[in-house]
């Protein structure tokens, strides 16, 4: 006699993310963070603060909605030949720490050698906005950045510059106010060719102070 046959339970992907959890049960995790460092949250100045400040996660980590790829893809080809280096710099980063979660205040500088074609300059500010707008550790941000500009534009070089404040270490822990980390990360030309690089840090330099030593 036949068995019945027993179905396996589907195993999740081992990079699944959990399910979201709704509006209500964040608020209710802040109620409950906020009772932990000792106050009460049906108080009158904190009653209305657990909505708050779902609503600002919501901004804080827009990135996690943005796909950086596609800010790219729109790109510009009658270019006249320019193959010269195009660089934005000072873009401001807001980030959040994700060992603490809180914020990283810097700013970014972004340059990159066309091949053929160039895109909109705005939307090299939103691909750093979309990685920013996330939970983030300096070092990786900064490879992310480069990494996307040069695997959707496919340029002869990419350059990523990120100076900022961790407030992980100047309003807790060490407190050491005042201090700023610097990570970059350089591909194609800006890596192999001193020459190319040696222009991006003169043209860095020339707002008022080099983030980094050619």
């Amino acid at each position: 006699m036949n068995q019945p046959t027993k179905k396996s339970k589907p195993v999740p992907a081992a990079n699944a993310s959990p399910a979201r959890p709704t509006r209500e049960e964040a608020e209710a995790a802040v109620r409950t963070l906020l009772r932990w460092a000792g106050d009460d949250p049906s108080r009158e100045g904190l009653i209305d603060t657990p909505a708050r400040v779902v609503r600002s996660y919501e901004e804080f980590f827009a990135g996690y909605a943005m796909d950086p790829d596609e800010y790219l893809r729109r790109t510009f080809e009658e270019v006249e030949g320019y193959d010269e280096m195009v660089l934005l710099r000072d873009i401001r980063v807001e980030s959040y720490c994700e060992h603490h979660m809180v914020p990283i205040i810097g700013r970014a500088h972004v340059a990159y050698m066309p091949h053929r074609r160039v895109v909109g300059i705005s939307k090299l500010a939103r691909v750093v906005e979309a990685y920013a707008k996330r939970l983030q550790i300096q070092e990786k941000m900064t490879v992310q950045i480069a990494n996307t500009i040069n695997q959707v534009l496919e340029p002869m070089g990419v350059a990523v510059v990120i100076e900022a404040s961790h407030q992980c270490m100047t309003t807790r822990g060490v407190h050491k106010p005042g201090v700023s980390m610097i990570t970059s990360h350089m591909l194609g030309v800006f890596r192999s060719n001193p020459t190319t690089r040696k222009e991006l840090m003169a043209l860095l330099g020339s707002s008022g102070g080099n983030p980094l030593h050619p």
